[in-house]
């Protein structure tokens, strides 16, 4: 379902996905909670709750991962993280791109550039 999202709405066209070697974290997080971890390892994203937010039963799962107990794995970065990076024909971010080289632009940079806040939800990614 998520490869056929991604080619319906291909908001990242010309960005490189995520390479088997490169290593990053995010904190995903809820004003001050730490809701869990969202990371790119290996060519693979990884999603887990903390212990802090598995403790709680104030605030539900994310619909996306509603087992609090288990780590999410999946090649392609799921839409409730990618939705937070603007589309490429977005004028900001067709200037980024265009002032990296073009191999050298992925899913994680954009993330890291774009992605903390969104007005979609308010969860905030915070490089770990």
């Amino acid at each position: 379902m998520i490869t056929m999202f991604r080619k319906t709405y291909d908001w990242l066209r010309g960005v490189q996905p995520l390479p088997k070697d490169e290593k990053f974290a995010f904190k995903v997080m809820l004003r001050e909670l730490e809701v869990g971890t969202l990371r790119a390892e290996d060519g693979d994203w990884f999603f887990n709750y903390s212990d802090a937010f598995r403790s709680q039963d104030r605030i539900k799962p994310i619909v996306d991962f509603p087992q609090k107990d288990r780590e999410y794995r999946n090649r392609i970065l799921w839409p409730f993280f990618a939705l937070r990076i603007p589309s490429t024909e977005q004028p900001v971010v067709r200037e980024f791109l265009e002032s990296h080289p073009a191999d050298s632009v992925d899913e994680v940079i954009l993330l890291r550039k774009f992605g903390e806040r969104t007005i979609a939800n308010p969860f905030r990614l915070v490089p770990a």
